[in-house]
């Protein structure tokens, strides 16, 4: 009975004593290894230094909540690892926040470069066309056909009567060799008359009947409209008086200015359209005819002539036009959108788009520029990719010398 009482304690003591050292063993190995992993995994997961709202990175809160535009404040972690393998100022944006800052991209390539240079011009007589006509002699103006500027005529048709001395001695003196029938004097009187302008149907006529007119009729010289009517009946004229204008207006020119930075992309035979407030929804197409040589002095501008055909006579002298002169570039050129570029006062920039949401801020020097393009000379090459959208808000992060990890949304 007794044995078997001593057997029965030592089992009991064993037991104890394998309980014991088990629960040794699990909090003493075990419960240290599991504390480790999990003080590893507690220092795995960072705390958010705080939360910025992604369109404003100067809106900062120490917790999670609403940006003044309702989109979700965005976690900013101490950042780890730097992409030191891209180069200074490359900077990492997850892809949450690229959607929310609304990133678009687009790639750098060789093509045309079209400039439409947009300005304003008036429409004016064609002045090859344009006729001022003058008197050769003094004298007075007895009857005027024309009444008013503007007024139609026709080639051909009387214009007004002058009377002056010096024709009717002219006239006398061709009547006086025709008398005797000298022919080299009346060859000279004939050219006399016709240098005095008098029209060859009065010297024929003069001739024919050897009657001293007193008034001559004056004829239009083309078909046009009156343009500075200077006289009236009754005037007294001399060599030196402009007595009117007659203009064609079966086309017209067009006069417009440039700008001096603009005045090298504009060149002889590029096509221009033209619209006037006269007529909304009309369009003209024409092409520049002459660029003047000389840069107006005060406002810094370059003249530039253009022509219109204008068969119905819609154009009329004086109108304002708004005016749009193409031009495209013989060789292809490096270009990427207007808006892609950031201008600043001492240098230029781009952002390119690295991929796997890297980017970095870059110079460039930029040449000309258009409505929706931009030309690079340097700074970038063709097939690169470039932030065309809120690249503003990129380059202020990739120019900083600070940490940039508030653009990155771990989780």
């Amino acid at each position: 009975m007794n044995k078997i009482l001593n057997i029965s304690g030592i089992f009991a003591a064993g037991a104890l004593l394998g309980a014991t050292a088990l629960f040794l063993i699990y909090t003493g190995f075990t419960g240290n290894t599991m504390d480790k992993e999990m003080t590893r995994t507690m220092e795995m997961e960072k705390k958010p230094l705080y939360w910025v709202a992604p369109m404003d990175p100067n809106y900062r809160r120490d917790k999670p909540g609403k940006s003044p535009m309702g989109m979700d404040l965005i976690p900013v972690y101490e950042r780890e690892h730097a992409d030191e393998d891209q180069g200074s100022g490359t900077i990492r944006i997850s892809p949450e926040v690229i959607n929310n800052l609304g990133v678009r991209t687009t790639v750098a390539e060789r093509k045309a470069f079209l400039s439409d240079i947009k300005t304003v011009g008036y429409i004016k007589y064609d002045e090859d066309k344009l006729i001022h006509i003058h008197p050769r002699v003094e004298g007075w103006i007895e009857k005027l056909y024309i009444k008013a500027e503007g007024d139609p005529v026709k080639k051909g048709q009387p214009l007004y009567e002058i009377y002056s001395p010096a024709l009717v001695n002219a006239q006398e003196e061709l009547v006086l060799a025709l008398g005797r029938n000298n022919q080299n004097l009346v060859r000279a009187a004939s050219d006399r008359l016709k240098a005095l302008q008098l029209p060859d149907a009065t010297v024929k006529e003069l001739t024919r009947t050897r009657k001293v007119k007193q008034t001559v009729t004056m004829y239009v010289p083309q078909t046009g409209f009156i343009d500075n009517l200077n006289i009236r009946e009754g005037f007294f004229v001399q060599p030196g008086t402009t007595l009117m204008s007659v203009g064609a207006l079966d086309e017209v020119w067009v006069e417009a200015e440039v700008f001096e930075s603009q005045a090298s992309l504009v060149k002889k035979g590029n096509p221009v359209i033209m619209t006037l407030d006269y007529l909304p929804g009309e369009v003209w197409n024409g092409e520049v005819d002459y660029v003047y040589p000389a840069l107006e002095e005060i406002t810094r501008t370059v003249k530039v002539r253009m022509r219109f055909a204008n068969d119905q006579g819609i154009l009329k002298p004086n109108m304002f036009a708004q005016i749009t002169i193409h031009n495209e570039s013989d060789e292809k050129t490096l270009v990427i959108p207007r808006e892609a570029v950031i201008r600043t006062g001492s240098m230029d920039r781009v952002v390119l788009a690295l991929g796997e949401g890297r980017f970095r801020s870059v110079e460039v020097k930029v040449g000309r520029y258009n409505q929706t393009q931009a030309e690079i000379l340097e700074g970038i090459e063709a097939g690169e990719r470039v932030v065309a959208s809120a690249q503003f808000l990129i380059d202020s992060e990739s120019s900083k010398t600070a940490d940039f990890s508030r653009m990155t949304h771990l989780h």
